[in-house]
């Protein structure tokens, strides 16, 4: 939120309990010193507005039980938050505000996908309820944790996205390593950090944690599961599989398996699913905080980026593809000239042209598919193109396949 939501009023009645409270706010008045906030009017109980900007008197600024006043915004208040076109009942959620400089709307990247908001130029509504029977509807029925899954499909609509997403995957390798300087910096994004350090998985020569780890500090004790990632082979068996694509948690601690859209995402029986179902909204608002916190942290100190060289295949892998395409293109210049000389075999319900082009899109498809799985498999596991990709945070196979094999690469 952002100072200019000083134009926003909460009324407040005054009662026993807050008079003192709201005295300040009316002698600050309109235009409050930094980091203080102020009031705008007094509503008496006849009905008469008194505008604070206007009232020089300090004995006009008096209040009585009943009074209304109507404050600047503060940290912890209720608001609806919308962006339009509002499709579905996610479209307006209900938010607690923390005021910040600047004429900014933020929001947590997690709470965006049902909004269908992104960060290039997309304007929100923001309503402050004005009665007690709105703050307690905004915050019984409208808060964002009470939203995460979805009654239309009985999944969740918001799930860990982009950086976080690609930190998880990445932290949660088997061969992942944290020194202590770092665990203990994660430990101070840790809101629930009791001062017991968990004991590191290798203790000589250096103390070092796994990247598993930081997600047992995360994942609310009650919860068990067992998921598989996404790239996972099904000839893999048994309960700690050769590639670690078999995530399960027991009681809260993750045992095995590497994270990805697939366990964090918003798929049926995700992650973020169980422990909403199990645990409760707020603590699916407080796995999906503490995720980010922790992992971006991570992810900070450890660096990631993507260059030309990802998308470079090897000599022989290169040769293939390069065979594969000219193959394809023999094919479709053959099926030119059948075409040009009327031998080409017209589909069922297809006109000759239409089959032609069929035909050719077929081929070229195949040839791409072709070259784009040559070029998959030669990508090492440390390749940062493939990283994105099997975690789910951004780019397709076939991004791959055009990148590495068929845009740009090919040389005649």
């Amino acid at each position: 939120m952002d100072y200019c939501s000083k134009s926003y009023i909460p009324p407040e009645t005054v009662t026993p309990y807050n008079i003192e409270r709201l005295k300040e706010l009316v002698e600050y008045g309109p235009h409050p010193p930094p980091g203080k906030t102020g009031a705008k009017y007094i509503i008496r109980d006849d009905g008469q507005r008194l505008d604070l900007r206007y009232l020089k008197k300090s004995s006009d600024h008096h209040l009585e039980l009943g009074y209304k006043v109507e404050r600047h915004l503060n940290d912890g208040d209720f608001v609806l938050f919308n962006r339009q076109p509002s499709l579905h009942k996610m479209s307006i959620m209900g938010h607690r505000i923390k005021i910040m400089p600047y004429s900014t709307f933020r929001l947590n990247l997690s709470v965006t996908s049902p909004y269908n908001a992104d960060f290039d130029g997309d304007e929100m509504n923001m309503h402050v309820p004005q009665s007690f029977e709105t703050r307690a509807e905004v915050l019984e029925l409208m808060m964002v944790p009470k939203c995460i899954v979805s009654p239309q499909a009985n999944r969740p609509v918001m799930g860990i996205v982009q950086d976080s997403l690609l930190g998880c995957r990445k932290i949660t390798k088997r061969d992942t390593f944290i020194s202590k300087d770092v665990f203990m910096n994660i430990l101070m994004w840790w809101e629930d950090f009791d001062g017991e350090v968990p004991a590191p998985t290798i203790l000589k020569p250096e103390p070092l944690w796994t990247g598993k780890q930081v997600f047992n500090l995360i994942i609310p004790k009650q919860i068990n599961l067992i998921r598989y990632s996404s790239w996972h082979n099904e000839a893999e068996r048994g309960p700690i599989t050769p590639g670690d694509t078999m995530v399960r948690i027991e009681k809260g601690e993750l045992l095995t398996g590497t994270l990805c859209k697939k366990t964090l995402g918003t798929g049926t029986g995700s992650l973020i699913h169980v422990v909403w179902e199990e645990v409760g909204p707020d603590a699916a608002r407080k796995f999906l905080g503490h995720t980010q916190w922790l992992v971006n942290y991570w992810l900070l100190q450890n660096a990631f980026s993507i260059g030309i060289g990802d998308t470079i295949a090897d000599a022989s892998t290169m040769e293939t593809i390069n065979q594969t395409i000219s193959q394809a293109k023999d094919k479709v210049k053959q099926l030119i000239r059948e075409a040009q000389e009327k031998k080409l075999e017209a589909e069922p319900g297809r006109t000759m042209m239409d089959s032609f082009e069929n035909r050719v899109n077929q081929t070229l498809n195949k040839a791409r598919d072709d070259a784009g799985n040559s070029a998959q498999k030669s990508l090492s596991e440390s390749n940062n193109l493939k990283a994105m990709v099997t975690a789910g945070s951004k780019g397709s196979f076939i991004n791959i396949s055009q990148m590495t094999a068929c845009v740009g690469q090919h040389t005649i």
